[in-house]
């Protein structure tokens, strides 16, 4: 099964179930960003938990054998190397913006290294505030050092 139409399987039995992405992280046991990115393609399962997906959402063999596969990954965007969706481009905003910021504090703090996606989590929460909610995103990488040889 081709990525696409996996996604677009996944997807449409999430709405069609009526799962938020916070039900389906309680049934399943893994989190809402992780089941979103094995949903859009950009992670792989176990296959126990392709098992407890596909049992969730009533999908056959077929998809649960799909969400094992490991995926090329970084292709969710569809090859658009700037976001348009108003929402994605805020975080491609961010980081032009504060990227190189970001990247000299994390060094300066860690040393000569990079921030895992592979060790990775991430959690998204809602806080109230009178002038309009607030979006929090946690992020948590292992600190990774460049070897020198």
């Amino acid at each position: 099964m081709e990525r696409i139409a996996l996604s677009e399987a996944l997807l449409a039995a999430k709405r069609n179930k009526g799962f938020t992405w916070t039900e389906l992280s309680q049934q399943t046991g893994m989190s809402e960003i992780w089941l979103a990115s094995l949903f859009y393609g950009e992670s792989s399962a176990t296959g126990e938990i392709a098992r407890k997906v596909a049992e969730v959402l009533d999908l056959p063999e077929t998809v649960e054998r799909a969400l094992v596969v490991c995926p090329l990954k970084g292709n969710a965007l569809e090859h658009r190397a700037i976001p348009t969706d108003p929402l994605l481009y805020r975080f491609y905003e961010i980081l032009a913006v504060y990227g190189m910021p970001l990247k000299d504090v994390i060094q300066e703090k860690f040393g000569d290294g990079i921030m895992s996606a592979v060790d990775f989590t991430m959690e998204v929460a809602r806080e109230p505030s009178e002038k309009g909610d607030r979006v929090i995103v946690t992020m948590s990488g292992k600190f990774l050092p460049y070897k020198r040889w």
